[in-house]
């Protein structure tokens, strides 16, 4: 069906004063035979508005080109019903102001602006939700501790059906054997108690919560508000169809046998700080060796954390723990000597007013390394540190206990890392990166990719922790508390409060086949042309979240609702069979074929941006915004991730005779900030096979780089923007301009 198109150019924000208005309504009316295209001096005013909707009220338009400011402002101004199609044009942040008024360049880059716009809204099809039946929008809470009660409770509360597994046979974790909670309310200087059964019977007590104790989770298969879980609990075998899941797993403490250079095992009154709070909970504290009253006592902390040798990470809640224990301590005796060896104390928040009562009861307070604990050859145990203050060695008084703060490590770091999956015959190691998958037993999830969540380096689960802490690579799927990284107790309840509502988030968006995260609302989803499929299992071993699995003939067995619409697997096939109805390898490659290319001759280089819609476009209108300039050469093409950049683009380009493109994707690497994870770090791999085809085309290898930046680097832009400039005018025009 011909689509009815309408463009609407904007003239208000000064874009009327510097530019050529009739010549950029002539490109749309005689370039493309737009039927109606309009003008207007304040778009996203109310008149404006009913403007745009009421010729598609009228059914003059079902497609509208708005040519006005970023699409990554007005949102809600200019969202149509969804069978309408809306492509905006960015002339504001990206061409007036950054560029000269009223400027043949200028006005260039306006019109090939329109261009790229009136041709992606021409093969852009409205997309239609994906629907499956019999999905459920119960939440699955794996693990029964602080976290997982709290996910569970706050999701209960919430309206939403909950199932919480838990491996032993009571709820609390590491509650069970805790004493008292640090001060968690003015004036933040003693400690609280609780009462761990009242937590317990409030959450049996909330409607629609089902609790499985002495149970695991054996199986989950399927996506997003399709998960069936298979648990066994007693010998027997129980189905659950759920939504979403939060794990919270927890921690268990760093193995205290690899302390040996600390005294553990060497010296019977070295326990650690998880057995000194067993002994206050059950009331019968005294030193293993003899059993006697502890009347001096002395606390390491960061033992094992923040050691290479060990853990290198801060294991964050073992500081206030040892202050908690060690006003444990002074409570039942004042006069008993407490001493705190550590590093740095890193009581942040209202715990430094429990910090500065200790040093009002007297405890002593040694920053420095502990370099050895020695008998005193009277029964009782002296600490040796290197005091940072005083540059010198000291050591303790005699000491009749002492208590190692170990840290803390991730119940998904207790299994052996394994690749998700073995290099095909022929390929390149470092062509498909593999993920890091722990063989935890936790999940037990029926992925090609693997059973467990992929994790970063110390075996936590991974998550962007700058925009989207709660996410794991596996889509539906949100770690909180310890297992996700080292807390204390207040901050483990509000993470596992922001992962229930996160998995809430989730199945009402999956429920109306919407995306979440990052592309949040997203009604696209991949769709694959499966006659052409030659089963090369690149798009199943590239996309980041496992959102495709595979048959035992290797065909792409896709997962819409774990897809998380980055178009890694369209960048990733050779044969181009995976497209979106709102953006494809032929759409992109005719958006960049509508360039206006000037000869050689001219002396008017065209460079094209592919420019990461996370980071790289915003960071665009950033530079705009501040009315930065740069080279009027660029066009720039918004991707959904440079992972879904196809090579094909690369040679449609350089063959249309555009002399440089760059491409601009978000940061990667151990911290990783790419918003699809691996996007970046694909394309990166990709540009060798970019020197195939520079090669082919017997061109210039500067003529596409690829730059790493973030939101923040937008200063940096315009110095990027002509440097690559400059060194295009060194190597001269590409030589296939005109043909």
């Amino acid at each position: 069906m011909e689509k009815k198109m309408g463009v609407y150019i904007c003239s208000g924000c000064g874009l009327g004063d510097a530019l050529d208005m009739e010549a950029l309504a002539e490109v749309a009316s005689s370039d493309y035979s737009v039927p109606v295209c309009k003008q207007h001096s304040f778009l996203c005013s109310p008149e404006g508005r009913d403007l745009i909707q009421s010729d598609f009220d009228k059914g003059e338009i079902d497609t509208a080109v708005i040519a006005a400011c970023s699409p990554r402002v007005m949102t809600d101004v200019f969202n149509f019903s969804l069978d309408k199609v809306v492509e905006r044009v960015n002339l504001r942040e990206q061409v007036i102001w950054s560029h000269p008024a009223n400027d043949e360049d200028t006005q260039m880059m306006a019109q090939d602006f329109l261009r790229m716009g009136i041709v992606k809204a021409t093969e852009t099809l409205p997309p239609v939700p994906f629907e499956a039946e019999n999905l459920s929008k119960r939440i699955l809470v794996v693990g029964g501790g602080l976290a997982g009660i709290t996910a569970a409770r706050e999701a209960a509360k919430a309206g939403y059906e909950t199932v919480l597994v838990e491996k032993s046979d009571q709820l609390g974790g590491y509650l069970k054997n805790v004493f008292k909670l640090p001060p968690s309310q003015p004036p933040y200087e003693e400690l609280q108690s609780f009462d761990l059964e009242a937590l317990v019977g409030e959450l049996s007590s909330q409607p629609g919560v089902k609790v499985y104790t002495g149970a695991q989770v054996s199986q989950i298969s399927g996506a997003p508000c399709m998960f069936d879980v298979q648990i066994s609990q007693n010998g027997g075998q129980v189905q659950e169809r759920v939504g979403s899941i939060v794990l919270a797993t927890g921690s268990v403490e760093y193995d205290p046998q690899k302390l040996g250079h600390l005294g553990y095992g060497q010296f019977p009154d070295v326990i650690t700080a998880g057995a000194l709070e067993t002994m206050f909970k059950s009331g019968n504290v005294q030193r293993p060796s003899n059993g006697q009253p502890v009347n001096s006592v002395g606390f390491i902390l960061c033992a094992g954390s923040r050691d290479p040798e060990h853990l290198p990470y801060c294991s964050a809640a073992c500081c206030v723990e040892s202050l908690k224990q060690a006003k444990y301590f002074k409570e039942a005796n004042p006069e008993a000597a407490v001493y705190l060896f550590y590093k740095d104390i890193r009581a942040n928040g209202n715990y430094e007013l429990l910090y500065k009562q200790l040093q009002k009861d007297g405890a002593f307070f040694v920053r420095g390394t502990v370099t050895g604990i020695e008998d005193d050859g009277s029964g009782g145990l002296m600490v040796l540190a290197d005091d940072v203050l005083t540059r010198s060695p000291i050591m303790s008084e005699s000491l009749e206990l002492v208590v190692l703060a170990n840290g803390m490590v991730p119940t998904t770091a207790l299994g052996e890392p394994s690749r998700a999956t073995a290099p095909k015959e022929g390929e390149e190691a470092a062509e498909v990166p593999a993920d890091t998958i722990l063989a935890s037993n936790i999940l037990n999830l029926q992925y090609r990719q693997g059973p467990e969540l992929p994790a970063l380096k110390y075996g936590f689960p991974d998550s962007h922790f700058v925009c989207f802490p709660y996410e794991s690579r596996r889509t539906g799927i949100y770690p909180a508390g310890t297992v996700r990284a080292p807390m204390d107790y207040a901050r483990a309840m509000d993470d596992a409060t922001g992962a229930a509502l996160k998995a809430i988030q989730c199945v009402e968006m999956v429920s109306e086949g919407k995306a979440v995260h990052p592309r949040a609302g997203d009604l696209s989803y991949p769709e694959f042309f499966m006659q052409r499929c030659t089963q090369c299992k690149r798009c199943t071993e590239e996309c980041p979240f496992g959102a495709i699995n595979e048959d035992e003939k290797g065909n792409p067995l896709p997962n819409p609702t774990r897809c998380r619409r980055c178009g890694v697997c369209m960048g990733a096939c050779p044969e181009r069979i995976i497209s979106f109805k709102n953006y494809s390898v032929g759409m992109i490659g005719n958006i960049i074929k509508s360039i206006q290319v000037p000869d050689e001759y001219d002396e008017k280089p065209r460079i094209l941006i592919l420019a990461c819609e996370n980071d790289a476009y915003p960071a665009l209108d950033m530079a705009g915004i501040r009315r930065m300039g740069y080279n009027p050469w660029v066009r720039i093409l918004p991707v959904r991730c440079l992972g879904s950049m196809n090579l094909v683009w690369i040679a449609d380009a350089l063959s249309k005779g555009i002399d440089g493109i760059l491409l601009l994707g978000c940061k990667h690497g151990d911290d990783y900030q790419c918003h699809f994870v691996k996007g970046s770090e694909l394309a990166n791999i990709r540009m060798s096979k970019i020197q195939e085809t520079l090669n082919r085309l017997v061109l210039e290898s500067d003529r596409v780089q690829l730059q790493q930046i973030s939101i923040t680097d937008y200063h940096r832009l315009p110095q990027i923007l002509d440097d690559f400039s400059a060194r295009l005018e060194e190597v001269g025009p590409n030589p296939y301009k005109g043909y």
